[in-house]
């Protein structure tokens, strides 16, 4: 029994110098990676919004639920306010993943993946409209460069969308980051370090039921879509549900905001390339600069809101807050 002990003992102490010894910066890139796969991987799947959100969430639940009942072993029940505000997340989580599903058949999953990341106002705004905190100047002035972009993304001088539907795909767009910033507002507030599993586990349930809904306004959901469409959403699941939010969730509680807020800014730029390499997009030339504009804009924003300190019970799933992770 003894030698079992020690045996596990030093298992335990290999596994953490090991993870101990992983660059932070490459985790959070590696998660990074995964998630700008993303938008890509929805369209190779070929299949309806609410098929992709019903199915990408669907098939991340065993996983996530395998770690949250970890965490409810370790620390006990959540309280039911948080549960409250966690199921509210999701639900905003569940209209932004159909939204932006379908954002991506009519713009494509590059640029819709960069316009989405306007979620960058919003949760600043509602911290200023719930809690009065202060706006910082440097916000005030990246958000005309923000929307600039956004509409240059969106094809206000021409692009690459498909089916001449680049007004509303980008308003979809739109429309997903705003829900996914109060996504990001509800449940941050509501998170902490100890029950990350268990915020993205409930949310993930909410946002399955809703999405679902909000995507059948553009078809039902497809119960067998057929080997190859499963195939493209298994990986979607596993890829930028699960394994993307692991790396990250990892990577930033050892990284400083700035450091953490800046890589992650990789993302949206990583979603372009890969969906040009990956599904042959061919955004125009103002539209990738639109896509420039976006990504600076963010990158102000982050800077200016990763200065004030965080919560130190901040749910590391949630520090993300400036770029989109889904």
């Amino acid at each position: 029994m003894a030698n079992e002990s020690t045996s596990r003992a030093r298992t335990v102490v290999r596994t953490r110098l090991t993870a101990a010894s992983v660059d932070p910066r490459l985790l959070a890139l590696a998660g990074a990676s995964v998630a700008s796969l993303t938008g890509s991987f929805i369209k190779l799947s070929g299949v309806s919004p609410a098929t992709s959100t019903f199915f990408r969430c669907l098939l991340a639940l065993p996983v996530l639920g395998f770690m949250a009942s970890r965490e409810f072993r370790r620390h006990g029940a959540v309280a039911s306010r948080v549960l409250a505000a966690q199921a509210f997340g999701g639900l905003m989580l569940g209209v932004d993943f159909a939204l932006w599903a379908r954002s991506i058949d009519m713009i494509g999953a590059g640029i819709s993946t960069v316009v989405v990341n306007v979620q960058v106002v919003v949760v600043p705004l509602l911290a200023w409209i719930f809690f009065r905190e202060k706006v910082p100047v440097r916000f005030l002035v990246a958000v005309p460069f923000l929307f600039s972009g956004v509409a240059l993304a969106g094809g206000v001088l021409g692009g690459g969308g498909e089916g001449n539907q680049l007004v509303a795909g980008t308003l979809l767009a739109l429309g997903a980051g705003v829900s996914y910033g109060i996504y990001i507002f509800a449940s941050g507030r509501a998170g902490s370090a100890q029950r990350a599993s268990t915020q993205v586990f409930v949310s993930t349930i909410a946002a399955g039921v809703v999405g679902t809904a909000v995507g059948s306004l553009w078809g039902t959901v497809d119960l067998t879509p057929g080997w190859h469409a499963m195939w493209w959403l298994v990986t979607l699941s596993l890829s930028g549900q699960v394994l993307g939010w692991v790396l990250i969730g990892f990577a930033l509680p050892r990284l400083s905001s700035e450091v953490g807020a800046t890589l992650l800014l990789a993302q949206p730029v990583m979603a372009v390339g890969f969906s040009i390499v990956l599904v042959h997009e061919r955004p125009s030339v103002s539209q990738l600069v639109g896509c420039a504009v976006v990504v600076a804009s963010v990158w102000v924003v982050a800077r200016s809101r990763t200065t004030r300190r965080r919560r130190p019970d901040t749910a590391p799933a949630l520090v993300p807050d400036v770029v989109r992770n889904t």
